[in-house]
């Protein structure tokens, strides 16, 4: 049994999240990732203007196709746009080369997918998501994920189902479509427990898969200081203190913050991977460590008493 099966790499890092990456470095990143036996690999049109999905199709080429687990999204279509500029508004260190464009019609599902398709390499991905519908939610429920339904069925995609840093739509698309994965960004950490009060009860009923995204928070509970990002922005004081506290407990105990976090994670009976966002093969490395890394019984028994962690949360045994 691979140990570090319910690991995946998230890789919006490698379209050049806030700061570039080169293509040596994503190379190895994927490859590393690799040869820890990760066979999950996440990505987006969003990630880069398409820098990710390139970078990722490339990494990947030459590796047996059954073998590894391939997710991108769908929402954002990418049409050429005047050259000049960045695009770090959107938070990537590329060239505005394209704008997004929100398209969750059934033509410009088809579009989007495969224009992925065409940047991975790919005849077909494993698993296609509606990606932060917020905003768009009757255009996602009336012709978005029919449209995902469709291909599902015509065995263009393996899986379908939608990816948001939110839990009360993503609960309404595991109660009321037929989806077969959802991607939960940042609900379900060691900070923000809210995924336990709708989106991981539903899924258990349902059996639907969940795939934890940010569950370092954007970085404040991989190394929390003085400057460190919660959800793509700078951390409140309140939980730089929540964290320091935690990563105080965690060493206290004999273990790690980065261990505790991912741990966490993987302990519900409802979530069948977790992310890890890298941007260098030694990131990669320290989070398959920190994945396989035990985390005492007595450090989740001081969370709880501590009032850290919902007493529900279901822990590691």
């Amino acid at each position: 049994m691979n140990p570090l099966g319910g690991l995946g790499l998230g890789t919006a890092a490698l379209g050049n999240l806030y700061t570039e990456v080169t293509d040596e470095q994503a190379y190895r990143t994927v490859e590393a990732a690799w040869e820890r036996g990760i066979r999950y690999f996440d990505t987006a049109p969003h990630y880069g203007l398409g820098l990710s999905e390139r970078r990722l199709g490339a990494a990947l080429r030459g590796r047996p196709r059954e073998e590894y687990t391939v997710s991108t999204k769908v929402g954002r279509r990418l049409e050429p746009a005047a050259a000049g500029g960045d695009d770090l508004a959107h938070g990537f260190a590329v060239p505005a080369t394209h704008r997004r464009v929100w398209d969750f019609t059934a033509d410009g599902i088809r579009r989007t997918l495969d224009a992925s398709l065409r940047r991975l390499g790919l005849d077909r991905v494993d698993l296609v998501l509606l990606h932060d519908p917020d905003d768009h939610a009757e255009a996602a429920f009336r012709e978005g994920y029919p449209a995902l339904e469709r291909l599902r069925g015509e065995g263009v995609v393996g899986a379908i189902g939608a990816g948001m840093n939110q839990t009360a739509m993503l609960t309404r698309f595991v109660r009321d479509t037929d989806v077969d994965v959802v991607l939960c960004a940042g609900r379900y950490t060691l900070l923000d427990h809210s995924a336990l009060d709708d989106l991981l009860p539903a899924a258990a009923a349902r059996s639907t898969t969940v795939v934890l995204g940010g569950i370092f928070n954007s970085g404040l509970l991989a190394d929390p200081g003085p400057g460190a990002a919660y959800d793509y922005g700078r951390a409140p004081a309140e939980l730089l203190d929540r964290a320091l506290r935690l990563k105080a407990v965690a060493e206290r105990h004999g273990t790690s913050l980065r261990a505790a976090a991912l741990a966490f994670g993987a302990a519900h009976p409802a979530v069948g991977r977790v992310l890890a966002g890298a941007r260098s093969a030694a990131e990669v490395h320290d989070c398959a460590d920190r994945f396989t890394e035990p985390v005492p019984a007595a450090f989740w028994r001081n969370l709880k008493r501590d009032g850290l962690l919902p007493r529900a949360a279901p822990v590691p045994c």
